[in-house]
């Protein structure tokens, strides 16, 4: 049962059957575009990259790292500037390294998924690995939607 259970928990995070996969979703976006606020949209594509990078680090660290210290909340999790598209890139980077770096948690069998992280209250890694595939799921969601909105532009 625990090898069925990773199985799945990585076919999650690999995002592949009900959702597309960051990879994908990320490696053909319009990079002209990652700056631009559509009307009525709270967030640019860049900074919901950012929102993901950020939020999906910090639940990585704090599932490896009891010195880990999260961001403030919610001031912490976004970043408003404005980016470069080495900005993008460095960003797009981290981001599949990071997932990466969780899948390689959920794969260790020595990591037991239902322990308590001795550090936090009560979060387990199952629940943090779903807390990143749901988390990255939602907004890569908004990001699609805005991509196909700017691509009718």
């Amino acid at each position: 049962m625990d090898v069925e259970l990773r199985e799945h928990i990585l076919e999650l995070l690999e995002g592949k059957f009900a959702h597309i996969d960051l990879e994908t979703a990320l490696s053909g976006f319009p990079i002209s575009q990652i700056n631009t606020r559509l009307p009525h949209s709270p967030h640019t594509a860049w900074e919901l990259l950012e929102h993901i990078r950020l939020a999906q680090w910090d639940i990585l660290e704090f599932s490896r790292d009891k010195k880990h210290v999260s961001p403030d909340f919610p001031d912490g999790y976004w970043n408003k500037a404005e980016a470069s598209p080495r900005d993008w890139r460095r960003s797009v980077k981290q981001v599949l390294g990071d997932l990466e770096e969780m899948r390689e948690l959920v794969r260790k069998k020595k990591n037991d998924l239902f322990a308590k992280i001795a550090h936090g209250d009560g979060q387990t890694i199952l629940r943090e690995a779903l807390l990143v595939a749901d988390h990255n799921a939602y907004h890569l969601g908004q990001l699609m939607l805005l991509r196909r909105m700017l691509e009718k532009q």
